[in-house]
């Protein structure tokens, strides 16, 4: 089975730049938190340059910034844990990703219930570090209950269930589990379709996934349309080809 597109949420990309509301700060705490921001937005920049590494330390310094001012169980700590998880994960450290994952989804639990979207988002990545490790039979629970947060909060065809509907189909791929993973990718393929439209650049990894099950499966006409289509996608996107 040749390597597939499994996305991870990643709240780098997001990241809140002013205080939390509700939170009474005085004159140097607003100074550190500003400058937790900065070095947010420093890390957001080297992360979208693909240079992890450089990222990290203005990660680190960002969320130790973070506890300090707000107590390690506030939600922007969360954030902040699961995004240098992320930097992690691109590195390969799955030790310490694991580990920020961890307190990352217990914190949100915590703050927000069992049943939040930012609960779903850490599950989905906790799940995804575990399909990568192939230690599937962690992985698969967490993706479900991703998924089953994501149905209940916001109803099945909101396009955040993507991400985990994928990663699942992904984890069946590599156990050879066609019929489990076919119907997920079909319905990450709808669901981006209906939400974001035919020719969005998201699609276009969905599209390999289920190319490649096609694949896989000798349904090589089926296969080859959904990679042109693909290969549309993200050479009107400017994105460079995602087959392997």
């Amino acid at each position: 089975m040749k390597a597939v597109k499994a996305p991870i949420r990643i709240a780098l990309a997001a990241l809140a730049l002013s205080l939390p509301l509700g939170l009474s700060l005085s004159a140097p705490s607003y100074a550190k938190q500003d400058e937790a921001s900065r070095l947010y937005q420093k890390a957001v920049v080297l992360f979208e340059a693909g240079k992890y590494a450089a990222a990290i330390p203005l990660a680190e310094r960002s969320l130790a910034l973070r506890e300090k001012e707000l107590g390690p169980d506030h939600e922007k700590v969360a954030t902040s844990l699961n995004n240098l998880a992320v930097l992690h994960y691109n590195q390969g450290q799955y030790a310490d990703a694991e580990r920020l994952y961890k307190r990352s989804l217990a914190i949100s639990e915590k703050v927000f219930g069992p049943y939040h979207a930012e609960v779903a988002s850490m599950l989905n990545n906790l799940g995804e570090l575990y399909r990568t490790q192939e230690r599937y039979a962690d992985a698969e629970p967490l993706l479900k209950r991703s998924i089953a947060i994501r149905e209940k909060t916001a109803g099945p065809d909101d396009p955040e269930i993507v991400p985990a509907l994928n990663n699942l189909a992904t984890l069946y791929l590599y156990q050879d589990r066609h019929a489990d993973a076919e119907p997920l990718l079909k319905r990450s393929v709808a669901t981006y379709e209906k939400a974001l439209g035919p020719n969005h650049p998201e699609m276009a990894n969905v599209l390999d996934n289920l190319a490649r099950l096609y694949k896989d499966q000798g349904r090589h006409a089926d296969a080859i349309a959904l990679f042109k289509r693909s290969a549309a996608i993200r050479e009107k996107a400017g994105l460079g080809s995602g087959r392997t």
